[in-house]
Protein backbone atom coordinates (compact mmCIF):
# COMPACT_ATOMS: atom_id res chain seq x y z
CA UNK A 1 0.00 0.00 0.00
CA UNK A 2 1.22 4.03 -0.78
CA UNK A 3 0.97 5.85 2.30
CA UNK A 4 1.49 9.38 2.81
CA UNK A 5 2.46 10.66 6.60
CA UNK A 6 2.15 14.78 6.65
CA UNK A 7 3.61 15.70 9.53
CA UNK A 8 7.16 16.73 11.28
CA UNK A 9 9.86 15.11 11.35
CA UNK A 10 13.83 15.76 11.34
CA UNK A 11 15.51 18.70 11.53
CA UNK A 12 12.19 19.12 13.69
CA UNK A 13 12.47 17.87 17.30
CA UNK A 14 10.37 16.12 20.23
CA UNK A 15 8.11 13.30 20.37
CA UNK A 16 5.83 14.20 17.35
CA UNK A 17 8.94 14.44 15.41
CA UNK A 18 10.17 11.14 16.82
CA UNK A 19 6.82 9.41 16.55
CA UNK A 20 6.22 10.62 12.74
CA UNK A 21 9.46 9.06 12.25
CA UNK A 22 9.30 6.05 13.74
CA UNK A 23 6.01 5.23 12.52
CA UNK A 24 6.98 5.49 9.17
CA UNK A 25 9.88 3.04 9.22
CA UNK A 26 7.37 0.18 10.86
CA UNK A 27 4.99 0.93 8.13
CA UNK A 28 7.91 0.23 5.27
CA UNK A 29 9.01 -2.23 7.41
CA UNK A 30 5.71 -3.91 6.83
CA UNK A 31 6.31 -3.97 2.99
CA UNK A 32 4.24 -0.28 2.36
CA UNK A 33 5.45 2.02 0.70
CA UNK A 34 5.90 5.38 2.65
CA UNK A 35 7.15 8.44 2.26
CA UNK A 36 6.61 11.47 5.02
CA UNK A 37 6.08 14.78 3.65
CA UNK A 38 7.17 17.41 5.92
CA UNK A 39 7.53 20.97 6.81
CA UNK A 40 9.83 23.42 5.97
CA UNK A 41 8.49 26.00 8.60
CA UNK A 42 5.75 24.25 10.65
CA UNK A 43 4.54 27.26 12.64
CA UNK A 44 5.00 31.14 12.91
CA UNK A 45 7.61 31.93 16.19
CA UNK A 46 5.20 33.78 17.89
CA UNK A 47 3.27 30.72 18.64
CA UNK A 48 5.84 28.19 19.31
CA UNK A 49 8.46 30.30 21.69
CA UNK A 50 10.30 27.51 21.59
CA UNK A 51 13.19 26.01 19.28
CA UNK A 52 11.61 24.44 16.54
CA UNK A 53 14.53 22.62 14.67
CA UNK A 54 17.64 20.88 15.74
CA UNK A 55 21.15 20.11 14.04
CA UNK A 56 21.68 16.54 15.63
CA UNK A 57 18.63 14.38 14.64
CA UNK A 58 17.20 12.59 18.03
CA UNK A 59 17.90 9.11 16.53
CA UNK A 60 17.93 7.94 12.71
CA UNK A 61 16.12 10.30 9.97
CA UNK A 62 13.68 8.63 7.77
CA UNK A 63 15.39 8.50 4.29
CA UNK A 64 12.04 8.92 2.36
CA UNK A 65 11.10 12.66 2.84
CA UNK A 66 10.29 15.62 1.65
CA UNK A 67 10.35 19.14 3.21
CA UNK A 68 7.96 21.26 0.99
CA UNK A 69 5.20 22.18 3.52
CA UNK A 70 5.44 25.66 4.65
CA UNK A 71 2.77 27.87 7.13
CA UNK A 72 3.51 30.65 4.30
CA UNK A 73 2.46 28.84 1.66
CA UNK A 74 -0.78 27.99 1.19
CA UNK A 75 -0.53 27.09 -2.73
CA UNK A 76 1.84 24.33 -1.68
CA UNK A 77 -0.24 22.93 0.72
CA UNK A 78 -2.90 22.58 -2.15
CA UNK A 79 0.09 20.89 -4.45
CA UNK A 80 1.34 18.90 -1.45
CA UNK A 81 -2.40 17.36 -1.72
CA UNK A 82 -2.80 17.05 -5.40
CA UNK A 83 0.75 14.97 -5.34
CA UNK A 84 -0.75 12.56 -2.52
CA UNK A 85 -3.78 11.56 -4.95
CA UNK A 86 -1.54 8.62 -5.86
CA UNK A 87 -1.45 7.61 -2.12
CA UNK A 88 -3.45 4.94 -1.17
CA UNK A 89 -3.64 6.29 2.75
CA UNK A 90 -2.74 9.36 3.68
CA UNK A 91 -2.14 10.54 7.32
CA UNK A 92 -2.47 13.57 8.93
CA UNK A 93 -0.40 13.71 12.19
CA UNK A 94 -1.60 16.53 14.23
CA UNK A 95 0.21 18.29 17.28
CA UNK A 96 -1.86 21.64 17.52
CA UNK A 97 -4.83 22.89 15.72
CA UNK A 98 -2.67 25.20 14.42
CA UNK A 99 -1.84 23.33 11.40
CA UNK A 100 -5.66 22.73 10.84
CA UNK A 101 -5.15 25.71 8.09
CA UNK A 102 -2.32 23.77 6.38
CA UNK A 103 -4.28 20.33 6.44
CA UNK A 104 -7.27 21.77 5.10
CA UNK A 105 -5.41 22.81 2.29
CA UNK A 106 -3.49 19.38 1.40
CA UNK A 107 -7.04 18.43 2.01
CA UNK A 108 -8.25 20.09 -0.85
CA UNK A 109 -5.99 19.47 -3.18
CA UNK A 110 -6.54 15.52 -2.35
CA UNK A 111 -10.31 16.32 -3.17
CA UNK A 112 -11.85 13.54 -1.69
CA UNK A 113 -9.81 10.84 -3.63
CA UNK A 114 -7.63 8.91 -0.97
CA UNK A 115 -8.77 7.73 2.26
CA UNK A 116 -7.43 10.28 4.99
CA UNK A 117 -6.79 9.65 8.73
CA UNK A 118 -6.30 12.61 11.11
CA UNK A 119 -3.80 11.00 13.91
CA UNK A 120 -4.70 13.32 16.62
CA UNK A 121 -1.57 13.74 19.64
CA UNK A 122 -4.21 15.57 21.35
CA UNK A 123 -7.61 16.38 20.04
CA UNK A 124 -7.58 19.84 21.81
CA UNK A 125 -4.37 21.33 23.64
CA UNK A 126 -4.04 21.29 27.34
CA UNK A 127 -4.21 25.34 27.61
CA UNK A 128 -6.73 26.23 24.99
CA UNK A 129 -7.30 29.27 22.51
CA UNK A 130 -10.88 30.19 21.50
CA UNK A 131 -10.31 29.37 17.99
CA UNK A 132 -8.96 25.28 18.72
CA UNK A 133 -12.17 23.55 18.91
CA UNK A 134 -13.79 24.92 15.75
CA UNK A 135 -10.75 24.62 13.46
CA UNK A 136 -10.22 20.70 14.96
CA UNK A 137 -13.72 20.25 14.42
CA UNK A 138 -13.33 21.53 10.23
CA UNK A 139 -10.38 18.86 10.15
CA UNK A 140 -12.51 16.06 11.65
CA UNK A 141 -15.14 16.44 9.58
CA UNK A 142 -13.17 16.52 6.40
CA UNK A 143 -11.31 13.12 6.90
CA UNK A 144 -12.28 9.94 6.73
CA UNK A 145 -11.38 8.68 10.24
CA UNK A 146 -9.97 9.79 13.29
CA UNK A 147 -7.43 7.89 15.49
CA UNK A 148 -7.05 9.17 19.20
CA UNK A 149 -3.94 7.56 21.64
CA UNK A 150 -7.03 7.15 25.00
CA UNK A 151 -10.55 6.62 25.08
CA UNK A 152 -10.54 10.10 26.94
CA UNK A 153 -9.26 11.51 23.62
CA UNK A 154 -11.47 9.61 21.33
CA UNK A 155 -14.52 10.48 23.47
CA UNK A 156 -13.12 14.42 22.80
CA UNK A 157 -12.82 13.61 19.04
CA UNK A 158 -16.33 12.19 18.91
CA UNK A 159 -18.37 15.20 20.61
CA UNK A 160 -16.83 17.63 17.40
CA UNK A 161 -17.19 14.49 14.40
CA UNK A 162 -19.51 11.74 13.69
CA UNK A 163 -16.49 10.13 11.43
CA UNK A 164 -15.30 7.09 13.14
CA UNK A 165 -12.53 7.42 15.57
CA UNK A 166 -10.54 4.36 17.13
CA UNK A 167 -8.00 4.14 19.75
CA UNK A 168 -4.48 2.90 19.65
CA UNK A 169 -2.72 3.82 22.98
CA UNK A 170 1.06 5.58 21.94
CA UNK A 171 3.89 2.97 20.85
CA UNK A 172 7.33 4.01 22.56
CA UNK A 173 9.07 5.91 20.33
CA UNK A 174 12.92 6.50 22.80
CA UNK A 175 15.84 7.60 21.53
CA UNK A 176 18.84 4.93 22.14
CA UNK A 177 20.21 5.13 25.62
CA UNK A 178 23.85 4.48 26.78
CA UNK A 179 25.53 5.40 29.42
CA UNK A 180 25.84 4.31 33.32
CA UNK A 181 22.57 3.38 35.04
CA UNK A 182 21.95 5.20 38.34
CA UNK A 183 23.35 3.33 41.65
CA UNK A 184 23.46 5.90 43.95
CA UNK A 185 20.95 7.93 46.63
CA UNK A 186 21.78 11.73 45.40
CA UNK A 187 18.21 13.01 47.00
CA UNK A 188 18.29 15.01 43.74
CA UNK A 189 14.83 14.61 42.00
CA UNK A 190 14.62 15.76 37.80
CA UNK A 191 11.77 18.15 35.77
CA UNK A 192 12.30 16.90 32.12
CA UNK A 193 10.83 18.27 29.14
CA UNK A 194 8.69 21.19 27.99
CA UNK A 195 7.80 23.58 30.85
CA UNK A 196 4.02 24.54 30.25
CA UNK A 197 1.84 25.08 33.00
CA UNK A 198 -0.55 21.82 33.12
CA UNK A 199 2.95 19.97 33.73
CA UNK A 200 2.68 21.23 37.47
CA UNK A 201 6.13 22.53 37.93
CA UNK A 202 4.85 25.16 40.31
CA UNK A 203 3.26 22.31 42.57
CA UNK A 204 6.84 20.44 42.66
CA UNK A 205 8.92 23.88 43.24
CA UNK A 206 5.83 24.24 46.59
CA UNK A 207 6.19 20.62 47.59
CA UNK A 208 10.14 20.03 47.42
CA UNK A 209 11.35 19.19 51.12
CA UNK A 210 13.88 20.82 52.45
CA UNK A 211 16.51 18.11 52.09
CA UNK A 212 16.06 17.26 48.83
CA UNK A 213 17.49 19.17 45.24
CA UNK A 214 15.99 19.25 41.47
CA UNK A 215 17.02 19.88 38.26
CA UNK A 216 14.84 21.34 35.98
CA UNK A 217 15.91 21.04 32.36
CA UNK A 218 13.65 22.26 29.48
CA UNK A 219 12.00 24.89 27.26
CA UNK A 220 10.03 27.35 29.12
CA UNK A 221 6.99 28.13 27.01
CA UNK A 222 6.85 30.90 28.69
CA UNK A 223 6.72 31.35 32.55
CA UNK A 224 10.72 31.35 33.32
CA UNK A 225 10.85 34.90 34.96
CA UNK A 226 7.18 33.54 37.16
CA UNK A 227 9.33 30.52 38.32
CA UNK A 228 12.09 32.28 39.42
CA UNK A 229 10.31 34.50 41.50
CA UNK A 230 8.36 31.72 42.88
CA UNK A 231 12.06 29.62 43.70
CA UNK A 232 12.82 33.23 45.20
CA UNK A 233 9.69 33.75 47.54
CA UNK A 234 9.91 29.90 48.43
CA UNK A 235 13.82 30.39 49.38
CA UNK A 236 14.94 27.02 47.84
CA UNK A 237 16.83 28.35 45.34
CA UNK A 238 20.01 26.53 46.32
CA UNK A 239 18.81 23.51 46.16
CA UNK A 240 16.97 23.97 42.54
CA UNK A 241 18.66 23.92 39.63
CA UNK A 242 16.91 25.46 36.39
CA UNK A 243 18.22 24.34 32.89
CA UNK A 244 16.38 26.35 30.84
CA UNK A 245 16.84 25.26 26.93
CA UNK A 246 16.41 22.55 24.68
CA UNK A 247 18.41 19.73 26.03
CA UNK A 248 20.28 17.90 23.20
CA UNK A 249 20.14 13.93 23.13
CA UNK A 250 23.88 13.50 24.52
CA UNK A 251 23.30 15.22 27.35
CA UNK A 252 20.16 13.18 28.37
CA UNK A 253 21.95 10.18 30.00
CA UNK A 254 23.67 12.22 32.10
CA UNK A 255 20.72 14.35 33.73
CA UNK A 256 18.57 10.73 34.75
CA UNK A 257 22.25 9.20 35.90
CA UNK A 258 22.42 12.43 38.76
CA UNK A 259 18.85 11.89 39.56
CA UNK A 260 16.97 9.69 41.99
CA UNK A 261 13.60 9.80 40.02
CA UNK A 262 11.78 11.56 37.76
CA UNK A 263 9.06 13.89 39.00
CA UNK A 264 5.87 14.22 36.41
CA UNK A 265 3.36 16.23 38.62
CA UNK A 266 1.19 17.05 36.20
CA UNK A 267 -2.51 18.84 36.14
CA UNK A 268 -3.82 16.36 33.15
CA UNK A 269 -1.92 14.24 30.46
CA UNK A 270 -2.96 12.37 27.59
CA UNK A 271 -0.38 10.35 26.16
CA UNK A 272 3.00 11.00 27.23
CA UNK A 273 6.78 9.12 26.57
CA UNK A 274 8.40 10.51 30.20
CA UNK A 275 7.42 7.49 32.09
CA UNK A 276 8.69 5.25 29.51
CA UNK A 277 12.12 7.62 29.34
CA UNK A 278 12.77 7.67 33.16
CA UNK A 279 12.24 3.77 32.58
CA UNK A 280 14.61 3.60 29.65
CA UNK A 281 17.24 5.28 32.09
CA UNK A 282 16.93 2.78 34.94
CA UNK A 283 14.98 5.71 36.89
CA UNK A 284 11.80 4.99 39.15
CA UNK A 285 9.06 7.37 38.53
CA UNK A 286 6.75 9.63 40.40
CA UNK A 287 3.89 10.82 38.93
CA UNK A 288 0.09 11.58 39.41
CA UNK A 289 -2.87 9.69 38.39
CA UNK A 290 -3.98 11.34 35.14
CA UNK A 291 -4.21 10.10 31.69
CA UNK A 292 -1.61 7.72 30.48
CA UNK A 293 1.20 8.50 33.17
CA UNK A 294 -0.73 5.91 35.65
CA UNK A 295 -0.90 3.21 33.27
CA UNK A 296 2.66 3.06 33.20
CA UNK A 297 3.72 3.55 36.49
CA UNK A 298 3.33 0.74 38.85
CA UNK A 299 2.49 2.19 42.50
CA UNK A 300 5.10 0.52 44.49
CA UNK A 301 7.37 -1.06 42.00
CA UNK A 302 8.64 1.28 39.63
CA UNK A 303 7.40 4.59 40.57
CA UNK A 304 4.79 6.25 42.91
CA UNK A 305 1.47 7.96 41.70
CA UNK A 306 0.01 10.85 43.69
CA UNK A 307 -2.98 13.01 43.32
CA UNK A 308 -3.05 15.34 40.90
CA UNK A 309 -2.87 19.44 41.88
CA UNK A 310 -2.20 18.14 45.64
CA UNK A 311 0.81 19.92 46.99
CA UNK A 312 0.90 18.14 49.92
CA UNK A 313 0.18 14.80 48.87
CA UNK A 314 3.25 15.21 46.70
CA UNK A 315 5.48 16.30 49.54
CA UNK A 316 4.72 13.41 51.35
CA UNK A 317 5.05 10.96 48.49
CA UNK A 318 8.57 12.49 48.16
CA UNK A 319 9.60 11.84 51.42
CA UNK A 320 7.99 8.26 51.26
CA UNK A 321 10.14 7.83 48.46
CA UNK A 322 13.46 8.50 50.44
CA UNK A 323 12.57 6.25 53.61
CA UNK A 324 15.31 3.86 53.56
CA UNK A 325 15.40 1.44 50.72
CA UNK A 326 12.64 2.84 48.84
CA UNK A 327 14.86 4.69 46.35
CA UNK A 328 17.08 1.10 45.39
CA UNK A 329 13.95 -1.03 45.87
CA UNK A 330 12.01 1.50 43.40
CA UNK A 331 15.38 1.48 41.21
CA UNK A 332 15.08 -2.66 41.21
CA UNK A 333 11.93 -2.65 40.20
CA UNK A 334 12.27 -0.49 37.01
CA UNK A 335 12.41 -2.29 33.82
CA UNK A 336 12.71 -1.06 30.12
CA UNK A 337 9.55 -0.88 27.64
CA UNK A 338 9.35 -3.47 25.18
CA UNK A 339 8.00 -1.87 22.71
CA UNK A 340 7.49 -4.53 20.04
CA UNK A 341 3.66 -5.37 21.00
CA UNK A 342 2.46 -1.73 21.56
CA UNK A 343 3.71 -0.89 17.52
CA UNK A 344 2.29 -4.05 16.48
CA UNK A 345 -1.00 -3.28 18.01
CA UNK A 346 -0.43 0.20 16.63
CA UNK A 347 -0.05 -0.29 13.65
CA UNK A 348 -3.06 -2.99 13.08
CA UNK A 349 -5.73 -0.40 14.62
CA UNK A 350 -4.43 2.52 12.00
CA UNK A 351 -4.45 -0.01 8.92
CA UNK A 352 -7.95 -1.19 9.79
CA UNK A 353 -8.50 2.28 9.57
Amino acid sequence: MRIAIVGPTYPYKGGGAQHTTELARRLAQQGHDVVIESWRAQYPKFLYPGQQTISDPEGVPYHRTRRDLDWRNPFGWVACGRRLRRADLVILAVLSPVQVPAYLGVLAGIGGRTKTVTLCHNVLPHERKPYDKPLMKALLNRVDAVLAHSEQQADLARELTAKPVSVAAMAPHLPSTTGERNLEVHRRLLFFGIVRPYKGLDLLLRALPSDVSLTVAGEFWGGLDDTKRLIEQLGNGDRVELRPGYVAADDVPALFARADALVLPYRSATASQNVWLGHEHGVPVIATRVGALADHVTDGVDGLLVKPDDVADLRATIERFYEPGVPELLRSGVKAVDPEPFWSSYVEVLLDL
